[in-house]
């Protein structure tokens, strides 16, 4: 295991000992955190053991692993190269990956079929490999999302002139007393239901045209472009024919170098 992976998994808590590591590890929370999942071989099913649709981040040391969205490796796919995979949201697959396997060493992949290179990727040359330079074709400063600000201000609110739930009741009081006054007997009881609800009616409407205003504390809130510092520049760079994407802490030059692969290298 080369010093940029066994950092990368000793900073996300995952315990190695000599050559032996964890495959691919799949955390439940982003930035490595919560419950998680280690596995060393292909995973057709993460319902098996509890993890289906949960993970939010990864660390894959040692091969490139596909993830897809559905079980036995269907829907949505991605494949990953070894690195730091903080959030998986802006690869698409927060909380969707339901199935898991890796990807062998001589096996060619298409490039649109990679997700953005990771965190701790290993841009080092390798031993005799041939390095090429190729066009960057655009650059974008990626900050963190946008921020929403909140406030409270009182202002005065219109009556609409709703039912005047407290007249209703006066009224219906006042309207069952007066109810009660007419016959006797059996007709007066009668006549006391009859007059609260001709009192509530007549209550209800007491203001109704009358509108006016009140005062009450009302919250606004907009977004606003985050403040934070660029978090990453993301690349897109051509070679022999194909696009590549990568992310770098810095903005690039007019060109980058890359394998004959079309893998950066430093």
């Amino acid at each position: 295991m080369n010093t940029t992976l066994r950092a990368a998994l000793a900073a996300a808590g995952i315990a190695f000992a000599g050559q032996a590591c964890a495959d691919v590890t799949f955390f439940q929370n982003e930035d490595f955190h919560g419950r998680n999942f280690t596995a060393h071989g292909p995973v057709g099913d993460f319902e098996r053991y509890g993890f289906n649709d949960r993970a939010s981040s990864v660390v894959v040391a040692g091969e490139r692993w596909e993830v897809c969205e559905d079980a036995r490796f269907a829907g949505k796919c991605v494949v990953l190269r070894p690195g730091r995979y903080p959030s998986l949201a802006s690869l698409g697959m927060d909380n969707r990956i339901s199935s898991a396997r890796m990807i062998a060493r001589d096996a060619r992949v298409e490039e649109y079929r990679y997700a953005p290179l990771p965190a701790g990727y290993d841009y080092r040359r390798r031993d005799h490999e041939r390095l090429y330079q190729a066009n960057v074709t655009s650059v974008h400063a990626v900050v963190g999302p946008a921020e929403q600000r909140c406030w409270v201000e009182r202002e005065q609110v219109q009556d609409r002139g709703g039912p005047n739930v407290g007249g209703a009741v006066v009224g219906a009081v006042i309207g069952g007393i007066l109810g009660h006054q007419i016959g006797n007997g059996r007709g007066n009881d009668v006549a006391t239901a009859g007059g609260a609800v001709a009192g509530a009616v007549v209550g209800s409407n007491v203001g109704r045209d009358s509108g006016g205003t009140y005062a009450r504390d009302v919250q606004h809130c907009k977004s606003v472009p985050s403040s934070a510092r660029t978090d990453y520049w993301d690349v897109t760079y051509e070679f022999r024919g194909q696009e590549h994407h990568m992310q770098t802490t810095a903005p690039p030059g007019p060109t980058v170098t890359v394998n004959e692969h079309g893998e950066p290298r430093a």
